[in-house]
């Protein structure tokens, strides 16, 4: 009797571990490359919300950027991911990188504000845009929302992406790395402020940073793509020895995820991802901008899910 009730208590242990073990969820969250702010910010995510889900194992996954989180999200390979609006836009069109189909998406938060750096370094002759012409220019990585954008920048400033200069498709982190040994000439890249691979760069003995003037640019680019852009500035002292305001343009940043996460699971991640922004903002200081404010559908133009819809209700703000 007394081996048969062990047997039977082992088998039960075993059943409920199997049961807990089944009730787990693992989450891939989509970010972008070791350089950029995107993937600290999903580390700081991911350990946020397996540390106050029960039975949840979130994970930051190093991508491209936003154009492959979204090919991810489409496939089913991530729950979760970071993007740009613009990208994100165009997966749900079916347009430009997407015309091999439409991705079904919903926003959970608008995040922050991803501003367009056009990096290069004194000595290169590149003062304005115009000078980009002819010079050695990388406009992001292939899987990146910054190679979409800089296209736009580019087309806007009057340039021929093709033509008009020698074209290197580069993360930020191998941008910087180019610039460094003069195989580049400037760079693009959109992100956060600030940008760790840029800090680098601007921390660079010998070097002396530039980043040029754009924010004149957000209306040409608007009247094309849709209100997404605005004119904006990356202050001065943002980059060691950068002593002044560089105009520029922007575009906010979205967490997304497809058309299978439950109203229930949506609401929860969202309600925990504000409400515990203290501890995301203790890794990097973009995450200031998770706020109720900004959960707008101004400035997502991708429809909120429902459940991030409810949580917004309960606040009184946004959607």
């Amino acid at each position: 009797m007394k081996k048969t009730t062990a047997m039977l208590a082992m088998t039960l242990g075993l059943a409920f571990a199997g049961a807990a073990h089944a009730q787990q969820k693992t989450m891939s969250i989509g970010t972008g490359g070791t350089g950029g702010v995107y993937y600290p910010l999903g580390g700081a995510v991911a350990n946020v919300l397996s540390k106050n889900l029960p039975n949840v194992q979130a994970t930051a996954e190093v991508t491209g950027g936003s154009v492959d989180n979204l090919k991810l999200i489409g496939a089913g390979k991530s729950e979760m991911a970071f993007t740009m609006a613009d990208a994100a836009l165009d997966a749900l069109k079916g347009e430009d990188k997407f015309k091999s189909g439409k991705v079904p998406l919903q926003a959970l938060l608008v995040v922050y504000p991803n501003r367009m750096h056009v990096v290069t370094v004194e000595g290169t002759g590149i003062q304005t845009m115009a000078d980009l012409k002819g010079k050695r220019v990388s406009t992001g990585s292939p899987g990146s929302a910054t190679e979409v954008m800089a296209f736009r920048v580019i087309e806007a400033a009057g340039l021929d992406k093709d033509k008009d200069m020698k074209r290197e498709r580069l993360g930020v982190a191998e941008s910087v790395n180019a610039v460094k040994d003069r195989k580049i000439d400037a760079f693009f890249w959109v992100g956060g402020i600030p940008t760790a691979a840029v800090t680098d760069l601007a921390a660079t003995p010998g070097l002396k940073i530039k980043l040029i003037d754009h924010g004149d640019l957000a209306e040409k680019m608007n009247a094309k793509y849709g209100k997404l852009y605005s004119s904006s500035k990356i202050k001065a002292g943002s980059y060691p020895g950068y002593d002044k305001d560089n105009s520029i343009t922007d575009v906010w940043n979205l967490i997304i995820t497809g058309d299978k996460m439950s109203n229930e699971d949506a609401y929860t991640i969202v309600k925990t991802l504000v409400e515990k922004k203290a501890d995301i903002v203790a890794v990097h200081k973009e995450a200031e901008s998770f706020s109720l404010d900004n959960q707008v559908q101004e400035r997502s133009p991708i429809p909120f899910h429902p459940g991030a819809l409810k949580y917004f209700k309960e606040k009184g703000v946004g959607g």
